[in-house]
């Protein structure tokens, strides 16, 4: 676990909003019709439903979730022609343990 990957992955409030709404992600985004086709990758979000709800371009949305992924904190799968994101809990998990006992 990169701790400065991460706390600099989460230094943006648009990307501490995309983890945020991937906790639920039944309450924040549409069906994910595609993903539930194959069901292999349970909670997981298409980007374009991320983009929608954040706002963004398809750049700085692909940007901010490689950034992410690349701290640790999400899962990404490609499914068909979409790629899917989702939380990687176990991380998440880690890193608040870490927090817990040394901050």
């Amino acid at each position: 676990m990169d701790k400065v990957k991460i706390f600099k992955a989460l230094a943006n409030e648009t990307r501490l909003n995309i983890l945020h709404w991937l906790k639920e992600p039944d309450i924040n985004f549409p069906q994910q019709s595609h993903c539930l086709k194959t069901n292999d990758f349970h909670k997981g979000v298409c980007v374009g439903s991320i983009r929608e709800k954040a706002g963004l371009c398809q750049s700085t949305t692909s940007e901010f979730l490689c950034l992410l992924e690349q701290a640790g904190l999400l899962e990404s799968k490609k499914i068909g022609q979409w790629t899917y994101f989702r939380r990687n809990e176990k991380v998440i998990e880690e890193l608040a343990t870490w927090i817990g006992k040394e901050l």
